[in-house]
């Protein structure tokens, strides 16, 4: 996403339009009880955004993911292959975890992928640099205009969210698929990061022409795990053995021993969301606190994300006052001057989600270490910090996993007070005033909401093979190796990838049980205009009987013939719990409905990942 204001007047294609929502900020609830909703909007909003059945995606092809629905000031009505690489990963996260309607989205996006390899654009064709084209049309044609190009990055993310379906392909009965559909998608990708890799190219902004932590970190991560794809679907990878430790001794070069430095080129401090959001995209739940391979919870992780953070305090009007160790907004680097340089909703919820990445990692390994390097850290957040290993079961280790969870916190609600009243995020928002700015429903900011309240769940991807491949080689270069290339051809997919009747030889393997479940409450209420519907309960969700926490409902289908109320929740699977409804008057006064509380259970089973209870006023 760009973002440079002399194209913001790029080619504008021929679609229809969909007006501005004029939103303002929501009432504030409980965070639980705000991210029990909040999770529903932001897969709604990323599905919105994908082509051609989203609402706000009408002209885009199958499978195309839009960055926005803007069209102007700025004109975001595109694709870019880094966006949707990492918006389809959490697709792909919500799928191993329940979510199977999303399949055929998935296999949607699968095949414009291989599609859109084959485009000839001003970055060359498929074997000719092509692949570091960083966007296109929405029907899948070439963008020609002026723009930062290539990025280097787009290829390894698309193969690290393919290798992730491509796996569980495997590992539930449809070898064939990660065979023949998605392993020559990947294999080309995988060519061009190892033939690229060390060449410059434009950072994720789009503003830096150097080498770019982000992208050397994320392209090290591809090669890993797409060598071990390979031995998965029968072939090899030899250019992704030989340079992905090559790879890793380059990234060691971004430290810089208090913080680590984003882009070569540029000319600026290095502060920037760039690395945080490298820790987040190459997070490894069984490597530890490495700092070799910038693990979220490695001490040069932990100073680099002060660092980047402290750069935000004294230049957002919006943080006045807010001590260190205190969550603020914080926006993309401190020298951004892209509408006047503002916090975005995706830096912010980043900055949380490395810290929840730090907390499952800590309670994992069974200890927390501070060194001198992240000291400076620990210090802002728990005073009494002190060189040393802490063990789990030390009063030191409560308090610091305790205050590291409140401080994460802290960041998630910054955006749901900023979040608009139905939900909706945006780009940015205003560093003095905190109103939506630039592009509406961004997909990138749905996306990094999903992650991080999946990572606040202690929800975490599979592995990538970090733990065997943080070994620096002792003699390093800045080379390059060469693949194969050929273009993608199989689009056929099952009809259902959870039957139980695979069309491979390999044994199904049972499906996930996810670890949440979107659950809907209707309720049959009759209601004056003026009154309004709310759910409370004993849950955290459900803001805990707390009827300023309570979760409003919906009247968008109430007729005069069905008085229907509802909402849908994300709650943890097999939870018990009470709840009952409450009426809020015009003059503000509440109503609850009857004795006694309701009780729920919710399910908890193989692929049930919706579920829907049926109620009426009492």
């Amino acid at each position: 996403m760009p973002r440079f204001s002399y194209v913001l007047c790029a080619l504008a294609l021929s679609h229809a339009a969909v007006a501005v929502p004029q939103l303002s900020p929501r009432a504030t609830v409980s965070l639980d009880a705000w991210l029990a909703t909040e999770t529903t909007v932001s897969l709604n909003g990323i599905l919105a955004n994908i082509g051609a059945d989203g609402a706000y995606a009408k002209s885009a092809k199958p499978g195309v993911i839009i960055a926005s629905p803007s069209t102007s000031n700025p004109d975001y009505y595109y694709t870019w292959t880094r966006d949707a690489a990492l918006t389809m990963k959490v697709l792909v996260d919500l799928f191993r975890n329940g979510n199977l309607g999303l399949q055929t989205v998935i296999e949607e996006y699968v095949n414009s992928q291989a599609y859109l390899q084959t485009v000839s654009n001003p970055s060359g064709g498929l074997s000719s640099g092509g692949l570091g084209e960083p966007k296109y049309n929405v029907d899948m044609t070439a963008f020609t205009g002026a723009w930062g190009r290539p990025q280097r990055d787009g290829p390894a993310l698309r193969a690290t969210a393919l290798i992730d379906f491509g796996n569980w392909l495997i590992d539930n009965g449809y070898s064939s698929y990660a065979v023949n559909n998605v392993w020559p998608i990947v294999r080309n990708d995988l060519s061009y990061v190892a033939q690229y890799w060390s060449q410059t190219g434009f950072d994720l902004w789009e503003e830096v022409n150097s080498m770019s932590f982000f992208t050397v970190a994320v392209q090290h991560r591809a090669l890993v795990e797409g060598s071990a794809f390979a031995s998965r679907v029968g072939a090899s990878c030899s250019w992704c053995d030989s340079q992905a430790p090559q790879i890793l001794c380059y990234m060691q070069s971004f430290w810089t021993g208090s913080y680590i430095n984003a882009n070569t080129g540029g000319g600026r401090s290095g502060k920037d969301a760039n690395t945080v959001l490298a820790s987040l995209h190459t997070f490894d739940p069984a490597a530890g606190c490495d700092d070799t391979t910038f693990q979220p919870c490695s001490p040069r992780a932990l100073a680099n994300h002060k660092v980047y953070t402290d750069s935000f305090r004294s230049i957002y009007p919006i943080n006045s006052g807010i001590a260190e160790g205190v969550a603020v907004s914080v926006g993309r680097y401190p020298e951004d001057s892209y509408y006047n340089g503002n916090p975005w909703f995706l830096t912010t919820l980043a900055a949380a989600e490395q810290l929840y990445d730090a907390i499952y990692q800590w309670n994992k390994i069974g200890s927390i270490t501070i060194t001198s390097t992240s000291l400076p850290f620990f210090n802002d957040i728990y005073s009494s910090a002190a060189v040393g290993t802490y063990a789990s079961g030390s009063s030191t280790f409560t308090a610091i996993i305790n205050a590291v969870k409140t401080y994460a916190d802290g960041y998630m609600s910054i955006v749901e007070t900023h979040a608009m009243n139905n939900g909706s995020l945006s780009e940015q928002f205003d560093k003095t005033y905190g109103t939506s700015l630039s592009a509406r429903d961004l997909t990138w900011s749905y996306a990094a909401l999903l992650t991080a309240n999946m990572r606040r769940n202690g929800v975490v991807p599979p592995s990538w093979g970090a733990s065997s491949a943080n070994t620096v080689p002792s003699s390093c270069s800045m080379g390059s190796a060469t693949g194969t290339y050929s273009t993608a051809t199989a689009t056929s997919w099952p009809s259902t990838l959870t039957s139980g009747s695979p069309g491979a030889t390999t044994t199904t393997a049972p499906c996930t049980t996810p670890t949440s479940v979107a659950v809907t409450f209707d309720e049959i209420a009759t209601t004056s205009y003026g009154e309004n519907v709310y759910i409370a309960g004993s849950i955290p969700q459900l803001g805990n009987w707390d009827t300023s926490s309570a979760i409003p409902l919906s009247a968008s289908e109430y007729t005069s013939s069905n008085n229907l109320w509802y909402v849908t929740v994300n709650l943890p699977a097999g939870t018990t719990f009470q709840y009952k409804y409450f009426r809020k008057e015009s003059d503000g006064s509440i109503v609850w409905e009857s004795d006694p509380n309701r009780s729920y259970t919710v399910p908890s089973g193989c692929g049930v990942s919706t579920a829907t209870e049926n109620d009426t006023w009492r």
